[in-house]
């Protein structure tokens, strides 16, 4: 459901109230109520704004998640043909 709101009054103490021809209007000034819109410019600047920043944090993450078995499994055969070297060198 849409919102309206009178630009001129406070909106701790609006209430709406009906013309003739099917508009609302302020019941305290008399003013045409005005639609809300559910996102504006603003927020939708500021959305684009959040992403860029967090977006490449949270890929990181996942990539290092993705990864962690693979860099395990390298370490494991540096190590492996690190000691074999060193048991030849001592033979």
């Amino acid at each position: 459901m849409s919102k309206y709101f009178c630009p001129y009054c406070n909106s701790k103490y609006q209430f709406k109230s009906m013309s003739n021809t099917g508009k609302l209007l302020c019941g305290l000034c008399g003013e045409e109520m005005i639609k809300k819109s559910f996102i504006n410019f603003k927020q939708i600047v500021s959305l684009i704004i959040v992403l860029t920043l967090i977006l490449p944090l949270f890929y990181t993450f996942v990539i290092s998640i993705i990864n962690r078995g693979q860099m395990r499994k390298d370490a494991y055969q540096g190590s492996n043909t690190e000691l074999k070297k060193l048991y030849l060198v001592n033979t």
